[in-house]
Parts: C-alpha cells; structure tokens; sequence
C-alpha cells in the first residue's frame, strides 16, 4: 500500500523461517551399494544420531523487541471501534514456532493479542495489567481444576523448567468465548514493510526502512472500562480453541503473558489522538495569533494605569516580553523587560554582537528606554547565560583559556619582532627554520672558527656596547600585527587550539543547554494542552554566543587577538549559516503518550528541515526549524495505522461499516473505492460474537456464521470466497488522523529600537 510521499507501507500475509523453533534429531547412516544391492562391511558401521535445538522467544520476551502498540499506555479516549494491535521489532517472532492444531493453518502464529476488561480476571481484578510470576513447570502442570500448555516437546535447555514467565488464569467459559478460533488465527497476523521518509529522531539516528510483526485482537473495547491487552502464547493448547474443546472440570486455562499494557476506553476521554491534536490547534480557529508565544493579558494591565501606560504593556506583551524584577547597580529593585530567544514577530536590528569587541561585563548588551526608565535586559541576559555555561563546562573553558593564553604569546612575540628591521620582514612561523638554515650556510663553519681563535679580551676591557634599535611604538607594534605574515602566525596558533569549541558552539546555536526558563520565561506563555509558533531572535542568539566566546578575555592583547580566535571556531562550525530561524513548542499529553509522532512542515511547497527536536520535559517538544514554514501538518503516530472500523453518516442504529479499499496488485492498490461494507451500516451487528453474560457483542467473528472475512471478500469481488491476512489487514486500517495548520506568509516585523 502507498500512503503519503512521507511513508509507503506494504502488507504481507505472513513470514515463516527455513526452520522453525524446536529440538530436531540428526541421523548419519553409512550405505554401499552395488547394483541396488547392499554390499556393506559385516558387521554394517553403527549409525550415529545427534539431537540439536533451534532456540526462539518462548516463555519471555525483551521489551525491546516490541516496537509500538495502540492504543498506547495509558490512553483514555474511544476506542469503542479500535482493535488494539501489538507491533514487533523481529517481524519473523509470531512464526517461528508451530501451532499444531487441527484446523490451524501452516502460516498461523503461535502468538495472540487477547483483550480483557477490568473485572475478568482473578489474578488482575481491577484492570492494572498486572500478572504472576510462575515457573515454567508451574506453567505446564498447574494443578487441578486449571489446562495449562502441553509442552512435551519442552527441549533439552538446562534448567528450562526452573526459569520463570509472567502468567495469567482465564475463566474457561471467557477463554472459549474470546480466543481466536483455529481457522482465525491466520487472519489477525501480518508483516508490515515500512519505508519512511529520512528524518531525524529525537535522539539523532536517522530512520531506515524496516519489516514489523504486527498481531491485532479481536475484541472492541465497547463498554466503558479499564481494559488490558495481552500478549499470550498459544502453543500447548491443540486443538482447544474452539467452543466445547476443553475437557469437562476445567475451570481456568493458564497462558504465558509476554507482554502487557492497560487503556481505557471512554468516549470522554482526552488521551487519544484524535482529540488532543484537536484541542492542540482549536485556539487557531478564532484567531492564528493565538498561537504565537506570547503572554495574553485580560482585563486592564494594572488598575491605577494610565490608558498609555496600559497600551504601551500590552505593546511590549504583544511583542513577547515578560516583565521580571531587576536590580539596578544602585541597589533599587525595580521591574525590567525579558524576551527569550522564541519570539511571535520578526525582532528588529540591534547591535552587532557576531562582530562586537570582546567584553568582560554585560552592561554593554542593556537597552534603556529612557522615557518610561526601565531596562531591556534580554540580550544582557542571553550574553551572561553564555558566559555561565562555557564556565560550567571544564573542558571548554581549558581549550578557551589556553587558546587565549597561546595567542597573547604568540601576538607579544610578533610586536617584539618588528623593533628588529632584519626579523620584521620575516615570516613569524618560519623563524625556527631561518636559524637552522644560518647554521648550515657554507660560510659559518669558518666564521665561527676565527672568532674562536681571537684572544680573550682583557677583563677590564669592556666590549663596545652596541647602538640599541629604536623601539617602536606600542600602537604601530600592533598595527603591524594585521600584516599579513604577522596575521597568518595568529591564524595558525588559533587553528591548532579550536579543536572542540566549534562543535560545542553548534550546539549553542540550537539552544542545547539552555535553561527552559530563558526560553518560555512565564509559565502562562506555555499552558497545558497547547501548541505555540515562534521565530527565532537571532540577535539573541548572537549574544548568548558572544558570552561564551569572551571567556578568557583579561587583557588588552586578548581582545586584539580575538578575531583571530573567532575566524578559526567560525571556519570549523557548521551553524553559522544553517541557523534557526523559527520552530514550535507543544505542551500536551500526546507528547508524552506517542513521544515520536510526525510532524511535516513546508514552505512555499517544499520540506523544511528539522535542525532540533528534543523533549524539554515528559509532555513538552521542541522543534527548531532552518525556515519559516507556511503550513504545518502534525499528524497522528505512526502507530496511528491502526486497525478498526468506521461510521457511515450520522443517526440512531448501527451506523458502523469498512471504506473498502483496492486490494489488486496494481499502482491503486490501497486507495479506496468509494464504497462501503455493509453500504448501509449494521457492521457491529452482523459480525459480532457475545461474551457470556454481556449484553453487548464485541468480539469480532472472522469466519463461521457470523464471519467477516468471507463477507467482506464477496463486497470485493463476488468471485471471491477468502482474503489473505495482508488483503485482510488492509480493509481494516484506519488512516492517522492529521491537524494542518496554515500560517500567514507575511509576519509582523518588529520596528527598530
């Protein structure tokens, strides 16, 4: 099947190995023959025989092997027309043991998902998802009263029996009424071939193209509830699936749990996805500004406020300002402006701290409005949280300071240099190599021989002092360090000592380190249950930059050797032109319930990339993005593929029905047909089974009386009697549900200050 241009995923039935799980014997016989007659050796050589095992997951599975499930853990919302399904990291895991039983077909899996509402079982009474812990032995032999598994072929690993599994206990009459029967099981299995588009994840790995097991339950969720979802193995239990197989006095059948989680299934419920994604942009439809992070006042600002002081706080709010309280150097606290680097408009041009002077102090980056007397300290912030953290970091602030320090040497060397008229021309990095050269010119040798063999002068002869150069200058020795001899010496020494500070400002770039509170500084900037846009304040940006680039500035010559040290970080970063330019903060359950869904952003048609997406807390996601998109399309996980059933229209009855989709090989394979099964509603009660005692049916019959499978497969084709699992799979899949957002192609633009 073919989706977006994001996602192709194919169904196939199923997928078995050359040799499945289990203890197989090797024989080696030795014949010879002459003409069809045997014409061995007397005695014949003995034969030889040697057992080996083929070992798979059976009695416990690695969390990690399962990739995702729905609903997810946890969930609240309606599922009523959901069948949960489990999706596995080995897609070959379902198959690679037997399930001998009668009717059972070659490709049926060993493994099912059974789903349970709080109260069915003993050992879960209230639906916690909870199991027990129970040797393999207590497994197989569970004692009077209870079937468990008939594992007599249980191989020949050491210990097997003394190994513990999570284990649960099924009422035998809830156990016949809601495992598979064997001629289903094949049907609720399939391998899902997934190719993704290239994205990055939050933890950088770039995703490939996979194969996943998934196995679907055959229960709706109905009613109301807590409700658990096991993943059980049935190996054991041959032909004891279908009703009246279980041998009278059973009164529980015990089953190996190898994974659980628990949902709950109301229609009031705000964790699925569907709602969420709808409460995420619902502010969006009174108004796209609603979306911007900024802090909204209601009502007036202050009661005793003036009606321009009022609308000049509503300005500043408008822009993303928060006030804070401020210290003035003078010891008066008073309240002073703070915008983070997420802004709602454009920001204006300030100063230009990429190309700045080095500073020791922040005062520099402070903005005063003179006519209302109250600072704006967010740049002045930005430069000190810079200057915080390359100080916090040890290994950053060693390489900065010994850059400096080998930088002020190298530049005090160059100035000491030109007061020579000989050295002054010369190449400062290439001094080393002049002297060994006078050491091996032809005319050295003889020339130290004669001055060795001059007489001592007398010691109360003092030799001629020599005229002493004139010294330059202090301004023209640094003038001449911007020559270019003079410039390519501090180049060099810069280059050999920025080995891991490009990389580390990189990551300053995308915001990595830095506190929450600096972004989103009011906590009502960022509710429960919201999405907010931004733009990025690239002056603000800058500032944080230069903080921590001006580490180690102490002297006079550090801040003349700085463009040095700036040209050689700039040349090895990779950010100085792939910078941020906007992005989207969201707040919400859906974070935290399906922590890696999509979210498809492009402008004027094309993709925009993603240079950051990280979870700054459990249910908060941040996303950076190299360009201002103009549409925005967060859709459901990718788990969201799920399996279920629609509505057709709205009114009382059962309006449930499949939209039938093309299940030929071709280039529409997948896409829908525009019709319905059943074309008037009834799905839910035409091919629902009862549990005993429930007024309600939810347990879906694939094949028998009330079977779907065959049904569903004359809707298709009058000529068709069956469906495969991947065919079958197919009609059921329920496409993600998806929010798009529009954004206006034209921002405001902050005007300068």
């Amino acid at each position: 099947m073919s989706g977006t241009e994001d996602l192709r995923v194919a169904f196939h039935d199923y997928r078995r190995p050359k040799a499945t799980a289990g203890v197989y014997t090797l024989t080696a016989e030795h014949r010879l023959t002459k003409n069809g007659n045997r014409v061995d050796v007397n005695p014949a050589l003995p034969v030889t025989q040697q057992q080996f095992e083929i070992r798979a997951v059976r009695f416990v599975l690695d969390p990690s092997s399962v990739h995702a499930h729905y609903p997810a853990e946890g969930a609240a919302g309606d599922f009523s027309r959901t069948l949960p399904h489990i999706t596995l990291n080995r897609s070959i895991l379902p198959w690679e043991r037997l399930l001998k039983a009668r009717a059972v077909p070659e490709q049926a899996p060993w493994l099912a998902l059974m789903v349970f509402r709080a109260g069915e079982l003993p050992d879960d009474p209230e639906g916690l998802g909870q199991t027990t812990t129970r040797t393999v032995a207590e497994l197989r032999r569970p004692g009077g009263g209870i079937l468990g598994p008939d594992l007599s072929d249980i191989g020949i690993t050491p210990g097997i029996e003394a190994s513990r599994c999570q284990s649960i206990d099924v009422p035998a009459e809830l156990f016949t009424a809601l495992v598979p029967r064997e001629e289903e099981l094949h049907y609720l299995a399939h391998v899902r071939d997934v190719t993704p588009r290239q994205q990055q994840r939050d933890d950088a790995e770039t995703l490939s193209k996979g194969q996943y097991a998934v196995l679907a339950s055959n229960r709706f969720p109905r009613q109301v509830g807590t409700y658990t979802a096991h993943l059980v193995s049935l190996e054991g239990f041959n032909g004891k699936l279908d009703p009246g197989q279980l041998d009278e006095g059973v009164e529980f059948v015990r089953l190996c749990v190898l994974h659980s989680w628990t949902f709950t299934s109301d229609p009031a419920g705000t964790r699925d996805a569907a709602a969420l994604l709808g409460n995420l942009v619902a502010p969006a439809r009174g108004d796209r500004e609603n979306l911007a992070l900024r802090l909204r006042p209601h009502g007036s600002v202050a009661a005793r406020s003036t009606p321009d002081a009022e609308q000049y706080a509503r300005r500043r709010l408008h822009l993303g300002y928060t006030p804070l309280p401020y210290r003035l150097l003078s010891g008066e606290t008073t309240y002073g402006w703070y915008r983070g680097p997420l802004v709602p408009v454009i920001a204006a041009e300030t100063r230009d701290f990429a190309r700045d002077t080095p500073q020791t102090t922040a005062d520099h980056a402070l903005i005063y409005e003179p006519e209302h007397g109250l600072f704006d300290v967010s740049y002045a912030a930005a430069w000190t949280l810079g200057r915080t953290l390359a100080l916090s970091d040890p290994d950053y602030s060693e390489e900065m300071t010994r850059a400096r320090r080998e930088l002020a040497n190298t530049a005090a060397t160059m100035m000491a240099l030109t007061a020579d008229t000989r050295l002054a021309t010369a190449d400062p990095g290439d001094l080393n190599g002049r002297s060994l050269r006078e050491l091996a010119s032809p005319g050295f040798a003889t020339e130290l021989i004669e001055v060795l063999s001059r007489p001592l002068a007398p010691p109360d002869q003092a030799p001629a002092r020599r005229t002493r150069r004139t010294r330059l200058t202090q301004a023209a020795a640094r003038a001449a360090l911007t020559a270019a001899p003079q410039a390519a010496a501090l180049q060099a020494t810069a280059e050999r000592h920025t080995r891991t500070m490009p990389a580390w400002l990189d990551d300053l770039t995308l915001l990595r380190r830095v506190p929450f509170n600096y972004l989103v500084p009011n906590p009502a900037m960022l509710p429960a249950e919201s999405i907010r846009l931004f733009r990025i304040d690239e002056n603000w940006i800058e500032a944080l930059l230069a903080g921590a680039r001006d580490v180690g500035v102490h002297t006079s010559l550090d801040a003349l050797a700085d463009t040095a040290l700036t040209a050689a970080t700039d040349r090895h970063r990779t950010r100085t032109a792939d910078s941020p330019r906007g992005g989207l903060l969201i707040r919400s359950e859906l974070v935290e319930a399906w922590p890696d869904f999509d979210i498809l952003t492009t402008a004027g048609g094309r993709n925009v990339e993603e240079l950051r997406r990280d979870h700054l807390a459990p249910d908060t996601l941040l996303l950076l993005l190299d360009t201002l998109p103009d549409e925005i399309v967060i859709r459901e996980p990718g788990q969201g593929i799920h399996f279920g059933i629609d509505s057709h229209g709205d009114g009382d009855g059962d309006r449930s029905v499949l939209h039938l989709r093309d299940h030929r090989a071709g280039d529409d394979l997948g896409y829908p047909l525009y019709r319905d099964y059943p074309a008037g509603g009834g799905l839910l009660t035409r091919h629902l089974r009862r549990l005993p005692g429930r007024d309600t049916p939810d347990v879906l019959a694939l094949r028998g009386e009330r079977g779907l499978v065959p049904a569903l497969a004359a809707a298709l084709d009058p000529a068709l009697s069956d469906l495969a699992p991947g065919e079958f799979a197919l009609q059921l899949v329920n496409a993600p549900v998806e929010q798009r957002l529009t954004l206006d192609p034209a921002p405001g633009q902050e005007s300068a200050r």
